[in-house]
């Protein structure tokens, strides 16, 4: 047996033992902080989560003060959403059906949630700032099809004209 494959096996040894060490260390500081840390729990359904402000939630589609809807269709949003999960179907809008202050509005405006990575980039591409992310993270369904959340779903409810709309 020559020098280099002793040193060679002695350095083997050397790096099994220091890899075993070092994984009893770590296992040692994950027991004691399992025994020892500060316990966190939350009573969920009666204690609720407050989470950060910039938190990425469910989406919302808003309106106008005048209660027209702000989206035009113009599918931006669809077209940069990694997850492929956002539909719209554009509409023109006439002076009889007026549903948003463009020439174009959203007909059909369908987000599927399954799919979502509520990564923002569809809030980030929308030009009229049509689209937002509430705070909202109770999102859980008891079928596939309640989490397809149409226009309907989306959509702000519409301001309550008392009269005092438009007035500066």
């Amino acid at each position: 047996m020559s020098m280099q494959e002793t040193t060679l096996r002695t350095s083997r040894k050397t790096n099994a033992l220091t890899k075993v060490m070092a994984l009893v260390k770590g296992l040692q500081t994950t027991a004691v902080e399992a025994l020892s840390g500060q316990r966190v729990t939350q009573m969920y359904p009666e204690d609720h989560y407050t989470p950060f402000p910039r938190w990425r939630g469910r989406h919302v589609l808003r309106r106008h003060e005048n209660g027209l809807e702000k989206c035009v269709g113009c599918a931006l949003c669809a077209a940069v959403c990694p997850a492929h999960c956002i539909r719209v179907i554009g509409g023109e809008n006439t002076d009889e059906h007026r549903i948003s202050e463009g020439e174009r509005y959203a007909e059909v405006y369908e987000i599927h949630m399954l799919r979502c990575i509520f990564c923002g980039y569809c809030v980030e591409a929308c030009p009229t700032e049509a689209l937002g992310m509430t705070g909202e993270y109770e999102l859980a369904s008891f079928s596939r099809e309640a989490q397809l959340y149409g226009k309907e779903r989306l959509l702000e409810a519409a301001p309550i004209n008392d009269g005092t709309m438009g007035r500066g």
